[in-house]
């Protein structure tokens, strides 16, 4: 039964998920403090991330999905727009940090689900 729970590529794809809405948020926080930072460069999670981690639930192994992180890196699409070269957009890392902290609930509510159905076997509700 527990390994059913949290062995699966599903489960294990929903925590790296989680793992990289958390990154992304202390990306976004950096971001966020550097916005006057001149020659700052924008960062956030590498660009292959989802992808990876697509190809590797679509395996349907948890060891796959296990081996997959996340990792902070510049990101290659922000442009600077003022003179002083800093590539962080104020209003759209504001967005960012909305976008990121749904997903970060829904992620946190699907674990949750796992674990509510655990708490049911124990205790023989199920």
């Amino acid at each position: 039964m527990i390994d059913g729970l949290f062995a699966s590529a599903n489960y294990q794809g929903v925590k790296k998920m989680l793992d990289a809405s958390v990154l992304r948020h202390e990306a976004i926080a950096s971001n966020l403090a550097n916005v006057e930072t001149p020659h700052y460069q924008r960062i956030d999670i590498n660009t292959g991330f989802a992808d990876e981690l697509k190809r590797a639930i679509a395996t349907r192994d948890a060891g796959s999905v296990g081996a997959v992180s996340p990792r902070i890196a510049v990101d290659k699409d922000a442009v600077a727009q003022n003179r002083d070269g800093n590539s962080v957009q104020l209003e759209e890392e504001l967005v960012h940090l909305q976008k990121n902290m749904i997903a970060h609930q829904l992620q946190s509510q699907m674990i949750t689900g796992r674990l509510s159905k655990l708490r049911k076997a124990i205790s023989g509700q199920v």
